[in-house]
């Protein structure tokens, strides 16, 4: 038995300018830190899409370690939802876009689950993560 440690997946953020870098301050506050590795990608309003997907492509190379790649974002058919949607040529990499703190705390409570299960995590952690609170009023 191998004591190297299982390669666990990588989780990048791709989001308006700053959204990413909250998130993940946040989500480190709370937890201390997220035992997965992480990168944020921040999209300018005014940014290059070309330029920017190919830095996430670089990006999501760099965080494959061998467990595929969990790409965060934030609004589907905005400029950082399409190029998380480029990623999705690559067989390890999924996409789950209207990404907020409940689904990032999700991803990094179960950071010991495979590609798919972890995807499914940050999904129903951020549909349960929204809830309407009702006052009395309601």
């Amino acid at each position: 038995m191998s004591n190297e440690p299982t390669a666990k997946v990588g989780i990048l953020l791709i989001t308006h300018d700053p959204l990413g870098h909250v998130l993940l301050s946040t989500a480190d506050a709370i937890l201390g830190h997220c035992p997965l590795p992480v990168q944020v990608l921040t999209v300018p309003l005014d940014s290059d899409p070309d330029l920017t997907a190919a830095e996430a492509r670089r990006l999501a190379t760099a965080l494959d370690r061998g467990a595929g790649v969990l790409v965060l974002t934030d609004l589907y058919g905005s400029t950082p939802g399409n190029i998380a949607c480029r990623l999705l040529e690559w067989e390890q990499v999924r996409v789950i876009s209207g990404v907020n703190l409940p689904m990032l705390l999700k991803v990094c409570n179960y950071a010991g689950l495979n590609l798919d299960a972890l995807a499914e995590k940050a999904a129903t952690g951020g549909r349960d993560g929204i809830m309407l609170c009702a006052g009395k009023n309601m």
